[in-house]
């Protein structure tokens, strides 16, 4: 899961972030930007290059926290912004739902999804995006696969904590079976 500094009014702290997360699941979002064609069928999947705090690259779909008060669809919009840039026109519904819940666990093994830092649920969304995606805060880059590729062993490598199956699971729900 992603991490940057927010700076909302009501927002936690680092160590008061580090509190919550010793003791409460933490909600998230995850959107899969895609690019569909004339039809709605998706063409290409967008992943994003992010660096570790150790040094290490990997792929990533969008993720961040909900905000206290905050609608889903917000903070989908929020941090699609966020990482793709102001003018990447994403198509969210009116009323999005979620093509799966993810739950991350600190503890390996538990489910696919692993996050060391904490005990998280992630509501993700396949979003459609047709604008100019141009990577900010912390990803470096956004690159675009064909589902074929998106799906391979040699991408699903570079995708920690799970997001690979994250990935099968959204191109599976419009269609791709892997």
């Amino acid at each position: 899961m992603t991490e940057t500094a927010d700076t909302q009014p009501g927002w936690f702290s680092s160590a008061e972030l580090e509190s919550v997360r010793a003791r409460i699941p933490v909600l998230y979002v995850q959107a899969v930007p895609v690019r569909v064609d004339e039809a709605g069928s998706v063409t290409h999947v967008g992943l994003l290059m992010r660096a570790d705090p150790d040094g290490t690259f990997n792929r990533s779909v969008v993720s961040g926290r909900v905000l206290y008060h905050e609608r889903v669809r917000d903070a989908l919009l929020r941090h699609l912004e966020k990482d793709l840039g102001p003018v990447a026109l994403p198509r969210i519904p009116s009323s999005p739902q979620p093509f799966t819940v993810a739950e991350y666990f600190p503890t390996p093994g538990v489910t696919p999804f692993h996050d060391p830092r904490q005990h998280a649920v992630a509501m993700a969304y396949v979003v459609p995006v047709s604008g100019d995606c141009q990577p900010r805060q912390d990803a470096l880059d956004l690159v675009w696969f064909t589902p074929e590729e998106a799906t391979s062993p040699q991408v699903r490598a570079e995708m920690p904590g799970g997001q690979g199956v994250l990935v099968r699971q959204a191109l599976a729900y419009v269609g791709h079976a892997p």
